[in-house]
């Protein structure tokens, strides 16, 4: 991790570009899929879940392709297919069988997803206010994919976000913002979810047979009150994966690792140390 900025961590080659990611602790390795609001890194997602996880296991957080401090490839097609590419291209690298994998939000469809198509490389899964199963896009997500960089669309993205509105402070709007005009961030960002974004949402989903097939244990787990990722997304995929158990927070929007975390680090822990 860099002195300077915590959010760059090391690089490994995945493919035909290097990925940023966050390499914690040792022990049965997790590897934690960010979501996909602007100006997100692996670090700003999980910075309250890494240390703690760290301490039990060992974690990888990547940035995914067009997110962070990972490289932008000129051309590259941002779908569900390169980011399931990149995640099976990092195992390699780490020379990793096999890992756990927690996702949020879109992170979590492509956690699905690569469980569907690598189901070896995966012993459990984690599916957190998760993208993965069509619907019909919120108000909320479609404002945060066609977010245009500003201070105050910044605010009203963080106010969505967060059923507690005194988590979204000045400091924290201003350094989001700042985040999301990096150079290349929002120019990746915005070549992502274009409108019309139903087709996004769609795209992101897995069918719903390859879901119901899936014989990984799964935790599944979303804030109640989330206006960006619908709580039904959720009742679905416990209600498709058969070994699945659903935890609902109250008080809590899309922020949970965020808004409950230190009941959403012991959940995920415990869950992850069961043996099989």
């Amino acid at each position: 991790m860099s002195e300077n900025d915590p959010e760059i961590g090391v690089r490994v080659v995945t493919g035909g570009f290097s990925t940023n990611l966050h390499d914690r602790g040792a022990g049965r390795p997790v590897a934690l899929i960010h979501g996909s609001g602007p100006g997100v890194s692996a670090w700003a997602n999980w910075r309250g879940v890494v240390p703690a996880l760290a301490e039990r296991f060992r974690v990888i957080a990547p940035d995914m392709a067009g997110f962070g401090f990972t490289d932008r490839p000129t051309g590259f097609v941002y779908d569900r297919a390169a980011w399931v590419r990149q995640t099976i291209d990092l195992l390699d690298a780490l020379e990793l069988d096999q890992v756990d994998i927690v996702g949020n939000s879109f992170g979590g469809a492509i956690a699905l997803a690569v469980a569907i198509a690598h189901p070896e490389r995966v012993r459990r899964l984690v599916l957190m206010g998760s993208v993965g199963v069509s619907f019909p896009i919120t108000d909320g997500l479609d404002r945060v994919w066609g977010y245009q960089p500003s201070l105050a669309e910044m605010r009203k993205m963080l106010d969505i976000f967060a059923f507690d509105r005194t988590l979204v402070t000045d400091e924290l709007a201003e350094l989001r913002f700042r985040a999301s005009i990096r150079p290349g961030f929002q120019e990746s960002f915005a070549a992502m979810f274009p409108a019309p974004r139903q087709a996004h949402v769609d795209a992101l989903a897995s069918a719903e047979a390859d879901i119901r097939a899936l014989p990984h244990e799964t935790l599944v787990i979303h804030g109640r009150d989330d206006r960006v990722i619908p709580l039904e997304a959720s009742l679905r995929l416990a209600g498709l994966i058969d070994r699945s158990q659903l935890h609902v927070f109250g008080r809590c929007g899309h922020w949970t690792q965020i808004e409950h975390a230190a009941r959403f680090n012991r959940l995920v822990g415990d869950f992850l140390a069961e043996a099989g």
